[in-house]
């Protein structure tokens, strides 16, 4: 890539209108699952939760969110491809130019001007004056073809396949299931993890610095899980040379200080500090269920109250339940795997 004809471009002249995010509280939100509540956060594109309709807080998509505050995600950037209800810490910049491709090609430019913001230098001052490169055309315009064709040439060969999938838009939206399954919570009951999962453990901790990085696609990879709250928990993928406490598949991890925790369905090795949760009735699609209640609890802990072994045992999830042969209540496995394959995307999965 060659930079070096490049010319500089004030964000206020890149695009044609911004607003502010329209959601002053979290706790405001409408309760439901029809739009994704972006707050001021790098990781998952910034998405924070799932909530209802209100016309008066939905932001249009397609654009580009600027994080104006937030300790540790200012001055970051993403992109938002749908309709969304966004927090008033965030600036969305529109133009008429923006596709998902070319919106990649920005954010990244654009991360690069975070070093110079900080929760105690907020960005939104700074916004519309900050300057980046861009190619140019020969009237001196960005160059907003050659973006394009520079990241679908470039850039998406070099996505793993399922997300290649989803940016070339050729991914399979079908369930695996047509049997879709409604919510209904008031007929769940309450059931203590700890009585159908086995015993938490703590994973044997290897030091990244010891480990060799490499593609996910060398034959001798393997995940390190670790407590990030990106890709799943899977900060890198190592060799593997003949590690003695490789995880199986088919579990449940939690990063004890961070509660991040994602469902493994493959082979992996771990950071410090991870808790490995496994059950006889765990399998992909009940594993996502689970994970998916148990991240409703994340706002319980941080560094201060880490979500430990005893704690992850004694936490009580309400789940669909069906009565045994004695009449008691138990836990309906069939269902929350039944519900899962009825999802979209699922055949994806």
């Amino acid at each position: 890539m060659n930079t070096s004809n490049w010319e500089y471009f004030a964000i206020s002249k890149i695009f044609n209108s911004f607003e502010r995010g329209k959601v002053h509280s979290q706790s405001s939100l409408p309760f439901g699952n029809d739009y994704f509540y972006v707050g001021a956060k790098k990781n998952r594109c910034g998405v924070m939760t799932k909530c209802g309709y209100d016309i008066d807080l939905i932001s249009k998509g397609n654009c580009i969110i600027f994080i104006c505050n937030g300790e540790g995600s200012v001055g970051y950037c993403n992109y938002m491809d749908r309709d969304f209800m966004a927090s008033g810490d965030l600036i969305l910049a529109y133009g008429n130019f923006l596709n998902q491709h070319i919106s990649l090609f920005l954010v990244t430019m654009l991360d690069m001007e975070r070093p110079k913001y900080s929760f105690g230098r907020k960005y939104g001052k700074y916004v519309k004056s900050t300057k980046i490169p861009l190619p140019v055309t020969t009237s001196g315009n960005p160059d907003w073809q050659w973006i394009e064709d520079y990241v679908k040439k470039n850039l998406v060969p070099k996505l793993p396949d399922k997300s290649k999938s989803v940016w070339e838009k050729n991914f399979d939206t079908k369930p695996l299931s047509n049997n879709k399954l409604q919510l209904n919570t008031k007929e769940w009951e309450w059931f203590r993890i700890g009585d159908y999962f086995d015993k938490p453990y703590k994973a044997t901790a290897y030091n990244a610095i010891e480990l060799i990085t490499c593609s996910k696609e060398n034959k001798d990879s393997i995940a390190y899980i670790t407590r990030t709250d990106a890709n799943n928990g899977c900060k890198d993928y190592v060799i593997n040379e003949g590690f003695t406490d490789i995880e199986s598949g088919n579990a449940i991890t939690i990063g004890d200080t961070t509660a991040t925790i994602y469902y493994q369905e493959n082979d992996f090795i771990c950071g410090d500090h991870m808790v490995v949760l496994r059950s006889s009735l765990l399998n992909k699609y009940v594993g996502l269920f689970i994970t998916s209640l148990l991240n409703k609890e994340r706002f319980r802990y941080n560094y201060g109250r880490a979500f430990n072994k005893g704690i992850v045992s004694d936490t009580r999830l309400k789940l669909p339940a069906t009565k045994n042969a004695q009449g008691e209540y138990e836990p309906d496995w069939q269902w929350m795997e039944d519900y899962i394959k009825g999802l979209p995307y699922s055949s994806c999965l």
